[in-house]
């Protein structure tokens, strides 16, 4: 009897540990000992943050560019005469600035320039390339912009704004001592008004030197 009684005793004991070993996992997670291999981090396998889709993400570091252009974004103001828009609302290191000038020689047309900001920016100036044919002693026909801030005289204390008031600037005031379009440089100090001609032409979707031109009135 006393033999019986110890195997019933030792099959209850080990009946128990078994259960305790199944519920194990569960009392593990609820008391959220992460130094079990078992339990999974809130965070992903890791520590990386879970996506949408349930995969592990790791967060992009952005660039002190990117931190600063925030910041010059919630400033922009071109007035009426600039527009800003970004193709890419996930990047704004590059974007569109379209000038419509109100006043000068290019009065009626619509020049679109892109912008694209550096990872070192503010230190470095942005990069600005126009997309639209231009006659222009600043502006070559591949699109290159020969501004002052965007070369030796940039500081980390200008910003976007800056740039786009410089762009308008050569509209109203051209400066052909420091011309990229030495030509149209040489006609405009020579022959305002021959300069004045050549630029209507192009308006009016005219050829010069080859090039054809969008015709804008």
């Amino acid at each position: 009897m006393l033999a019986l009684k110890k195997k019933r005793e030792a099959a209850t004991a080990a009946k128990a540990a078994a259960a305790g070993r199944r519920e194990e996992p569960e009392t593990i997670a609820a008391k959220g000992d992460v130094s079990d291999p078992r339990v999974v981090s809130l965070f992903g396998i890791g520590g990386e943050k879970k996506s949408k889709n349930g995969e592990g993400k790791t967060a992009k570091k952005r660039t002190p560019g990117e931190i600063r252009i925030q910041k010059d974004i919630a400033e922009l103001d071109g007035g009426d005469v600039a527009n800003i828009s970004f193709p890419n609302p996930n990047d704004l290191t590059t974007f569109a600035v379209s000038v419509s000038p109100d006043t000068g020689y290019w009065t009626g047309a619509t020049y679109h320039f892109t912008l694209t900001i550096p990872p070192h920016y503010p230190h470095s100036p942005p990069k600005v390339e126009c997309q639209t044919k231009i006659y222009h002693p600043n502006i070559d026909l591949q699109g290159k912009v020969c501004l002052n801030i965007l070369r030796q005289d940039w500081k980390p204390v200008l910003d976007i704004n800056a740039v786009i008031y410089g762009l308008l600037y050569l509209f109203y005031e051209p400066n052909p001592d420091d011309p990229l379009n030495k030509e149209a440089a040489e006609l405009f100090r020579k022959d305002a008004s021959g300069f004045g001609r050549l630029v209507t032409r192009t308006l009016r979707g005219g050829m010069l030197d080859g090039v054809q031109f969008e015709r804008f009135v």
